[in-house]
């Protein structure tokens, strides 16, 4: 029991703040597979969940594909792993495996699987039945293809297979795992090296609407779920003071484009009518709907945005220490933290560790978690410009 009311609050933490009225609880926008919205590596977690403009990484399939195009290595394999609720339990992880190759001076490639375990549950359908382990998980596996336009902007498309399993099989009950698929379109922008009085500075740009696709639906008589279709935008500058110094700053906005949930029948509460109307918008529908559907008007359509700080300083591309920090209206979520992160290369490894402080009332699932990743590049150097 114990195990189900934890996978429970670790779902609804992204969705579910307890410090607004009921009315406005009620308007959380909620998604299937919400584990996609999780940072699942290091570096960006240290950067206050951003990823979008910083420099390009072995990591930034999940952020900005279009980056792969900039990269300075000709392969790389990155590996993280982010426990989940770990002051609670020690079985709940997200990990992701990414791989990339640059084909040319113009385009690259690059495939990753996120895998989202929810731990070990262990069910019994009545006294006299055995009791059954079950093992509800969910992952995503992607390709992406980025073509860099000119010398100084590229474009990348990228396909993504989601899979959720949570349905628990109780007395032989169906149980088939439902999935659906999600399209991103990216693109990156990154200046020539300007010249400044006491350095030099570099700027850098990228947006990607992440997650384009269909609804996921596990049986034939439930209701779709809108999976977490995403805009995200950023920008970033280096301050590029000598060879060995470098600071990169950043700043990142991020747009839920799912409909705004609300009473469409005015009775004063969001009831089972309303929420069929709601489940009725198609997938595409609700992502021009949910630019101008709120009912707070332009306000609540403001405080349906996040947006993140981050600064990475960085010593000979082998040391980096980052800090960042997150940001998301009491009234949606009400997600805010600090982040703390560092990274240390040795020969052809990185390796980068995270960790978050809440600052919110509404404790993050993340709270006291130290995240992991490991970087191994191959054929370094090969495309000029280094980036850590």
């Amino acid at each position: 029991m114990k195990k189900i009311t934890v996978l429970v609050l670790g779902f609804t933490f992204f969705s579910h703040s307890l410090l607004f009225s009921q009315e406005e609880r009620d308007r959380v926008i909620t998604t299937a597979v919400p584990f996609l919205i999780i940072a699942a590596d290091a570096r960006a977690a240290g950067l206050g969940d951003q990823g979008i403009a910083t420099s390009p990484d072995a990591f930034s399939q999940q952020w900005n594909p279009a980056k792969y195009a900039f990269i300075n290595t000709k392969q790389g394999v990155g590996v993280s792993y982010t426990p989940y609720l770990s002051n609670i339990v020690n079985d709940i992880f997200l990990g992701n495996l990414t791989y990339f190759n640059r084909l040319d001076e113009r385009s690259a490639v690059a495939a990753s699987l996120r895998y989202f375990s929810l731990g070990s549950i262990e069910t019994q359908g009545g006294f006299e039945e055995l009791p059954l382990l079950l093992s509800p998980n969910e992952m995503t596996l992607d390709v992406s293809y980025a073509l860099r336009l000119s010398e100084n902007f590229s474009m990348a498309v990228a396909g993504r297979y989601l899979r959720s399993d949570l349905k628990l099989a109780v007395n032989n009950e169906d149980a088939t795992a439902a999935s659906t698929f999600g399209v991103d379109v990216a693109a990156y922008y990154q200046s020539e090296s300007m010249v400044f009085e006491n350095f030099d500075g570099r700027f850098r740009a990228g947006a990607n609407i992440s997650n384009i696709g269909p609804k996921l639906k596990y049986d034939e008589v439930g209701q779709e779920n809108f999976i977490p279709t995403n805009l995200k935008v950023g920008s970033g500058f280096d301050f590029i003071f000598d060879m060995d110094n470098r600071l990169g700053t950043y700043v990142e906005f991020n747009k839920l484009l799912v409909p705004t949930p609300q009473d469409f029948n005015g009775d004063g509460v969001i009831n089972r009518e309303d929420e069929d109307r709601y489940n009725n918008i198609g997938s595409i529908q609700g992502i021009f709907k949910s630019f101008g559907d709120a009912p707070g008007g332009f306000g609540e359509e403001m405080r349906e945005i996040t947006w993140a700080l981050g600064a990475e300083y960085v010593f000979r591309e082998a040391f980096s220490l980052r800090t960042g920090y997150f940001n998301e209206s009491d009234t949606k979520g009400s997600r805010k933290f600090l982040a703390l992160g560092a990274g240390f290369r040795y020969a052809p490894v990185l390796i980068d560790i995270s960790y978050l402080f809440s600052t919110s009332q509404v404790v993050s699932p993340l709270e006291g978690t130290l995240r992991f990743g490991l970087t191994f590049n191959f054929g370094e150097g090969t495309y000029g410009e280094g980036t850590y």
